[in-house]
């Protein structure tokens, strides 16, 4: 008897071990008033070194209780599920009881972006570091706040990160590898005001499916004074790209390097049943009637164009919002980089199946070009194995097996894991931190500009 009792507490103690539950792992999530679908998707994966029981923070309302149904979703799906324990305290007080329990060290933002900078900087203050969504700043004001919070962050030790991930899609890290390629690029042309050479456009939808189901919206999500406007919101992620491709791993001085040439801004109109059937609500609330025309229509400044100079390149970002995609089509993403011997172009139309596909179009499309381009493969098939390319009249066409096209929402675990990397190792590299201001500075000056 003696010995069946130690064999089962020597099975529940390794059972213990195994449980991620009960694992003492060093990064411990606060998620903090989320109001934004992109929290609940940082949780949508499991990682080795969070610990499985999550708190949350915020005040009562819809936009926690469907953050929280998420997350259960999440565990309960039948494909991978994941295992979180949420603790939740939901009180008008929610700030300040999660700076005085401290309960983890890591605090994810994704919510009112009126809110936010706010938040960034009292949690680096009280000890805690930051992975947020974008954008972390949406006006001028904010901006000066935020170069205050990255210098908390390094005085303190503690990491602020802001969510790209863009930076994860395929088409977009081989267009960046092939940009670096000179015997399949060259160098990267300097281009005109009006034949940029860096291009990046992206079109976005009101009404989407999220997790697999339509996406409810917070009315607040169309007042661009708590959501901020395109042109500083989606936005942050054409110009991070624009920066990271062009000068891979390099630091950008907002200082020296940056000139904004023009920028503008223009309205989405979206009925008062539009707004109804992505909102669950009937009528606008007070807080939007400032933007309503004619009683029934809303005007939603979420489009934006910025032509500008980055180190003497000239590029072109735009962000253009609708109410629903036509049927088989979503959100998509365009760009293209010129270089001296050829462009690298990102399509995502009718012919490309409404699926990014990543173009070579060489500037001499000759034989001796095909034995660089194809060699240039084998070396990149190193780092991105089973990627191939085929002529396609006078352009080629990259080919990308399928185990590479995650998807929107996989994307989160990726940059998730590269901001854990930084952080266990302790820092970032060199060119983050300089370059995350050189972003918010590109789109709040460009938003001051366009007003």
């Amino acid at each position: 008897m003696k010995n069946l009792f130690l064999l089962a507490c020597l099975m529940l103690m390794m059972s213990c071990k195994n449980n991620p539950k009960t694992e003492n792992k060093p990064i411990h999530l606060v998620t903090l008033d989320p109001g934004h679908f992109h929290a609940a998707l940082i949780q949508k994966a499991m990682y080795d070194s969070i610990d499985a029981t999550a708190h949350v923070y915020a005040p009562e309302g819809n936009d926690v209780k469907q953050h929280l149904g998420r997350i259960e979703g999440y565990n309960k799906r039948a494909d991978k599920p994941t295992n979180w324990t949420q603790v939740n305290y939901i009180a008008p007080d929610f700030f300040e009881k999660m700076i005085a329990e401290k309960k983890g060290n890591v605090v994810v933002l994704a919510g009112n972006n009126r809110l936010k900078t706010d938040y960034i900087l009292k949690s680096l203050q009280n000890g805690f570091h930051v992975l947020a969504d974008k954008p972390m700043v949406i006006n001028e004001k904010d901006f000066e706040n935020l170069k205050k919070a990255f210098a908390i962050a390094a005085e303190n030790k503690k990491l602020l990160y802001d969510i790209m991930t863009e930076r994860s899609e395929i088409t977009t890290m081989l267009q960046r590898e092939l940009s670096m390629t000179p015997s399949v690029f060259g160098t990267l042309e300097k281009g005109t005001p009006t034949n940029p050479a860096v291009t990046k456009e992206s079109v976005h939808h009101f009404y989407k499916f999220v997790s697999g189901n339509v996406l409810t919206r917070p009315a607040w999500f169309m007042d661009v004074q708590q959501q901020g406007e395109g042109i500083v919101d989606v936005m942050t992620h054409l110009v991070d790209l624009v920066q990271w491709a062009s000068f891979p791993n390099q630091i950008i001085d907002y200082q020296k390097d940056i000139k904004i040439n023009t920028a503008k801004r223009w309205a989405t109109d979206m009925s008062l049943s539009q707004f109804s059937t992505i909102t669950k609500t009937d009528a606008f609330p007070d807080f939007l009637k400032k933007s309503v025309v004619n009683d029934s229509i809303l005007k939603v400044f979420c489009n934006g164009e910025i032509n500008y100079t980055l180190r003497g390149v000239h590029a072109k970002t735009s962000v253009i919002w609708n109410f629903k995609a036509p049927d088989g089509t979503g959100d998509k993403h365009q760009s293209l980089m010129r270089g001296t011997k050829a462009n690298l172009a990102i399509r995502q139309g009718k012919e490309e199946n409404y699926q990014p596909t990543l173009y070579i179009e060489p500037v001499k499309n000759n034989a001796d070009y095909a034995v660089a381009l194809k060699e240039a493969f084998v070396g990149l098939q190193q780092k991105f194995p089973d990627v191939s390319v085929e002529a396609v009249g006078k352009k080629w066409k990259v080919t990308i097996p399928e185990k590479y096209k995650e998807g929107h929402e996989a994307h989160f675990a990726r940059v998730t894991e590269r901001f854990l990397d930084y952080l266990l190792k302790g820092n970032m590299p060199e060119w983050e931190v300089p370059n995350m201001l050189a972003k918010y500075y590109t789109t709040t000056k460009a938003l001051s500009m366009s007003r």
